[in-house]
């Protein structure tokens, strides 16, 4: 975080720790100073003698500045801002505005880069040679001038303001991301927890009569246990210092996806359940954001089915992948049903409606559909179609 803070907020700025500004930027800002001025200067000096090479070696100057006008704005402006008055001076035929052309884009630089209170001041300073325009100009000199330099510091505030929603929407779009790391390592905790309830119960049920499957039950537990254990470790890397940079013998684990839908099935019959699993499709080529929230889906209506179904003992899980690969109609038809009750004969369960609303925006994030609720002939049934494309 530190090394950002150093820096530079905008593009003008050039790369980190004061580099000098990049070519586009110099050499734009250069060639506009010597076509504009620099043909001025030639035009202008023709027959003052020793006064044209002079004006010509400012105007070089003015152009060599440009080249560190991103990583010292003040320095450079107060640069151009002499050589600028001195072509003037040399040269009363170059209008002020002219002279003072370099001048004005570093001061638009500088307006971009700098806190508003800096170019605030060398908006100020820039204003002095207004009476100067005045008496060369007249009325009409003077707002020309005044315009131009004006109109400098506003496209650099522009310029700044447009950086700063940048940062913002970047910002914003970090903060979205670890809000959605933070509910996949919930959903993940939140089942594996659920399904060690369970077992343990169950282990404790027949530890003295069956030892053998109280040893299995308790063999799972361990082994959710060190599943949810590398879940909170995936999500400290998320937001640790140096998330994204993985040192030698510290792979990342395979994440969530349909090609688990077995492991995952296997964690639930531990507690008992019957659990079918049918695939139609290939789900290997899947997008990831799709695979992902297949997986979540299937993962959640697990969860729903052991807290909250009465007396269920059996549940069905069909993955289809339906239309042409790469085609528009494309898409993940994900089903799972379960033979349990609610207790209350509502359209859904107690204490699921967390659980159906965060299937519900999985789906709706990748741009498609869920349905939930019970069955006419008992049971409960989540349904979702997922579109491929949308999320490719």
């Amino acid at each position: 975080m530190e090394r950002s803070r150093k820096q530079p907020n905008d593009a003008f700025a050039g790369e980190a720790r004061g580099e000098p500004a990049p070519r586009a930027l110099w050499w734009g800002s250069a060639g506009l100073v010597l076509g504009v001025l620099g043909t001025s200067v030639l035009v202008t000096g023709t027959d003052r003698g020793w006064r044209l090479p002079v004006g010509v070696v400012l105007v070089l100057a003015q152009a060599c500045a440009l080249r560190w006008q991103a990583r010292s704005p003040v320095a450079v402006l107060a640069v151009n801002a002499v050589t600028g008055l001195s072509v003037w001076a040399l040269l009363p035929a170059v209008s002020l505005t002219g002279a003072l052309l370099a001048a004005q884009v570093t001061l638009c630089v500088l307006s971009a880069t700098r806190p508003r209170r800096v170019s605030v001041w060398a908006l100020a300073a820039m204003c002095l040679p207004a009476l100067p325009a005045f008496g060369a100009g007249g009325p009409a000199g003077l707002t020309v001038y005044l315009l131009t330099v004006v109109l400098a510091w506003t496209a650099g505030q522009w310029r700044r303001a447009q950086q700063a929603r940048t940062r913002a929407e970047a910002r914003r779009a970090v903060v979205e991301e670890r809000a959605r790391i933070a509910r996949e390592v919930h959903d993940v905790v939140a089942h594996t927890l659920s399904v060690m309830v369970i077992q343990a119960g169950a282990a404790d049920d027949v530890f003295t009569e069956r030892p053998e499957q109280a040893r299995e039950a308790l063999r799972a537990i361990e082994t959710g246990a060190r599943s949810a254990l590398g879940e909170l470790r995936l999500l400290l890397r998320a937001f640790g210092p140096d998330a994204g940079q993985e040192g030698p013998g510290e792979p990342w684990e395979q994440g969530p996806s349909l090609a688990r839908l077995d492991e995952l099935a296997d964690t639930v019959r531990a507690t008992g359940m019957t659990v079918h699993v049918h695939r139609h499709g290939d789900t290997d080529a899947l997008p990831t954001a799709v695979d992902l929230a297949a997986y979540r889906i299937v993962q959640e209506a697990f969860t729903n089915t052991l807290r909250h179904a009465v007396g269920a003992d059996e549940v069905s899980v069909r993955v289809t992948v339906e239309g042409e690969a790469g085609g528009e109609g494309e898409c993940v038809k994900v089903r799972v049903v379960d033979n349990g009750r609610t207790r209350q004969g509502g359209s859904a369960r107690p204490g699921a409606g967390r659980g159906l609303v965060g299937m519900k925006e999985r789906a709706r994030l990748v741009g498609g559909s869920l349905r939930a609720g019970p069955l006419p002939a008992g049971g409960f049934e989540v349904a979702a179609r997922l579109p491929v494309r949308d999320a490719s």
